[in-house]
């Protein structure tokens, strides 16, 4: 079973003009960021960080563990019942444990039913993870460029590059922008579960 949680992000470059008008936020700027007024001025986020201090991202790789490992065991025990059926189909035919040859071809033919079976679940249960996973990268990467969009219109940056592993060589850690990023993407996320739990309060109170 592949394990489609996800660890890192892989956001390339992103770059969002400072002409277009954005309401400003409310986070205090960064100290001591790009002090020329004439450069170009760029900032970076950590994305490693990001995705461990982001709680949208927080939330939804618990969510994506607990499908993986339930797929996982409903792979792990279905599997179990195929290798049984197998290992008790070979000890009977070894023993003569069959009435007639059309009774072994009858059983055989219903192991590599389960066979097939098990072999369309798997490919089921994956396709399913694969494509959980790749709507949360969506969403991810759709919630960091609109806070981006906002957050630079008010900095005044130019670009913004994410910074994972080695594919920034250096940077001055002055031009890291990743706590106020994290901060304010987590200011603006509201969990689906309070989000409910807020709609019920109400409605009980009317």
């Amino acid at each position: 079973m592949k394990n489609y949680i996800v660890s890192v992000l892989a956001i390339a470059a992103l770059m969002v003009s400072c002409n277009n008008a954005s309401p400003k936020m409310d986070d205090k700027p960064v100290s001591g960021k790009n002090d020329s007024t004439n450069g170009l001025k760029i900032a970076y986020v950590e994305v490693d960080s990001l995705m461990t201090q982001y709680n949208f991202a927080k939330d939804y790789s618990v969510t994506l563990e607990k499908k993986s490992n339930n797929a996982r065991n409903t792979l792990t025990q279905k599997g179990n019942q195929l290798q049984a059926a197998v290992n008790n189909f070979q000890q009977k035919l070894a023993n003569n444990g069959f009435q007639s040859r059309e009774q072994a071809e009858g059983v055989q033919a219903a192991i590599e039913r389960q066979q097939r079976d098990l072999q369309e679940l798997q490919a089921r249960l994956e396709g399913e993870l694969a494509k959980e996973t790749q709507e949360f990268n969506e969403a991810l990467r759709d919630s960091l460029s609109h806070f981006l969009a906002a957050y630079i219109a008010d900095k005044h940056y130019d670009m913004v590059l994410s910074k994972a592993g080695d594919n920034i060589l250096w940077a001055d850690s002055r031009y890291d922008i990743t706590q106020d990023v994290i901060n304010g993407l987590n200011k603006r996320y509201k969990p689906a579960k309070k989000a409910e739990a807020k709609k019920t309060d109400k409605a009980e109170k009317k």
